[in-house]
């Protein structure tokens, strides 16, 4: 039984230290700071524990960093929301956009570096329902060293953050929560992020990199996923986007606007066909247990699986009081959603990015910049693109961080321990990535047996923790 008066930690912690005094991975009780927020007219009161190195070989000090907040209530015996020092599960958001380097939330707000704004109510709302909050740095595509290499390019991230799940579960023993039962949560790319951590535990492909970096003695598997719109698949990105708005040609991405040329429109045509055989590839079965296929045009009932999103969506909106009866897209019958046109849908979503989506033909996007080298800046990671490459010499990035970043290749393999519960969420009006790269990871997962629970909120763009009421509501049910 773990106690957690600040005298018993003590002594755990020096025992601990006389087994292994050259640990440099222990946690120290010791080193923290109170602080205290209002919230919901409530103040919340932790003990803060940042900036804390979680591997004994950092590469980058700004981001290989890590914050735990544990609630003054755990060191005195007391319980928040039925939970104690010994039950209170680990919340792990990740701050990571674009695939940029990302430092740790924090309880106070304060100036962030990165240009990503920053709104503590998630780490805020975590704690008040009784949820130790732990957010690790990580790098990102641009990070360099001082000789000018690139030091965060993929796997990078990932690894990092695998890293930092291993110092908790290290330190469970000396930590108050519950180190098994760790849900990570992040958005867009930091979406993609939760999903990698959840379908890649223990997975050997990461070892070497984790041994490098000297990641704690420890296991890397996390209980639950949190994902919103992740930007994840994104070898195969590029196809599902166009099969989705293959037919919309004006486009407004990053302040500049248009219409596709007619090589552009080539270029959706070829993607929008390549996409029937890598769905069909997949052997998906919908919960009738009939095979998801897609035919030569795109039509099929995977594509009725995603309206059938689409419609839960409009009918959960409609429930709730908003007004859908301008949405030419929805046909609607007493209160009822009966069917969405998939086209008229299309137009009412509009096109932000220009073909390919992610693996840009100058090889200049945010994606190729991710599979760069130490010594390369930016490399494709599509066949297609690369064949196709309007680039000087343009390199192919290697096959092994390409499969590494996609949680798909992981999600059934016997030699990962995925987590049985997932929540992901994709606004109905994100414009960012295709709906069917959400729909067919929920659905791998589904029929491998893990809980998958998406939904595509009506009218939410391209975001995340909107709903965290929700959000907390769906971690209380599995933790509890």
């Amino acid at each position: 039984m773990k106690i957690y008066q600040l005298g018993s930690l003590c002594c755990l912690l020096c025992a601990a230290l006389s087994t292994n005094a050259q640990n440099k991975l222990q946690f120290d009780v010791s080193k923290y700071e109170s602080q205290t927020q209002d919230f919901n007219g409530k103040a919340i009161k932790v003990r803060a524990f940042e900036k804390i190195i979680y591997v004994e070989n950092p590469v980058d000090l700004a981001h290989h960093v890590l914050n735990i907040y544990i609630p003054e209530e755990y060191f005195n015996g007391g319980s928040i929301n039925g939970f104690t020092a010994e039950t209170a599960p680990i919340f792990f958001p990740n701050r990571v956009g674009g695939y940029m380097p990302a430092v740790p939330a924090t309880f106070i707000v304060s100036e962030q570096k990165g240009g990503f704004p920053y709104n503590n109510k998630t780490v805020l709302t975590a704690l008040s329902k009784g949820y130790i909050v732990a957010s690790a740095g990580a790098r990102g595509r641009t990070n360099k060293n001082e000789k000018g290499e690139f030091t965060g390019k993929a796997p990078a991230g990932i690894v990092d953050l695998k890293a930092a799940v291993r110092y908790l579960k290290f330190n469970d023993k000396l930590m108050a929560g519950d180190a098994n039962k760790i849900i990570s949560n992040g958005t867009s790319a930091g979406g993609a992020m939760s999903t990698l951590l959840g379908a890649t535990g223990n997975h050997p492909d990461y070892e070497p990199f984790l041994k490098t970096l000297g990641a704690a003695n420890a296991t890397d598997d996390i209980f639950a996923v949190s994902a919103y719109c992740p930007i994840t698949n994104l070898e195969n990105a590029d196809m599902a986007y166009e099969w989705q708005l293959n037919k919309i040609h004006s486009f407004n991405f990053r302040g500049k606007s248009g219409v596709l040329d007619a090589e552009s429109i080539k270029v959706s045509d070829d993607l929008k066909a390549a996409f029937p055989k890598y769905l069909n590839g997949l052997n998906l079965k919908n919960e009738s247990g009939e095979k998801l296929s897609l035919d030569a045009e795109g039509n099929g009932n995977f594509k009725d699986l995603v309206k059938s999103y689409i419609v839960a969506s409009a009918q959960k909106a409609l429930n709730a009081g908003t007004d859908l009866s301008r949405n030419s897209a929805l046909e609607m019958k007493d209160g009822k959603v009966l069917s969405v046109d998939f086209d008229a849908y299309m137009i009412y979503l509009e096109r932000m990015k220009t073909p390919p989506a992610f693996d840009a033909l100058d090889n200049k996007s945010f994606e190729n910049n991710l599979f760069g080298t130490s010594s390369v800046e930016n490399s494709h990671f599509t066949v297609y693109s690369q064949s196709h490459s309007k680039a000087p010499n343009a390199a192919m990035a290697d096959k092994q961080p390409i499969k590494m970043m996609n949680p798909m290749n992981y999600v059934g393999d016997k030699q990962a321990k995925t987590a049985q519960n997932w929540r992901i969420r994709h606004g109905a009006k994100d414009k960012d990535t295709g709906f069917a790269i959400s729909v067919i990871l929920a659905t791998q997962l589904k029929n491998k047996g893990y809980h998958a629970n998406l939904e595509l909120p009506w009218d939410k763009p391209h975001s995340g923790d909107y709903d965290l009421e929700e959000l907390f509501s769906w971690a209380d049910s599995i933790c509890k």
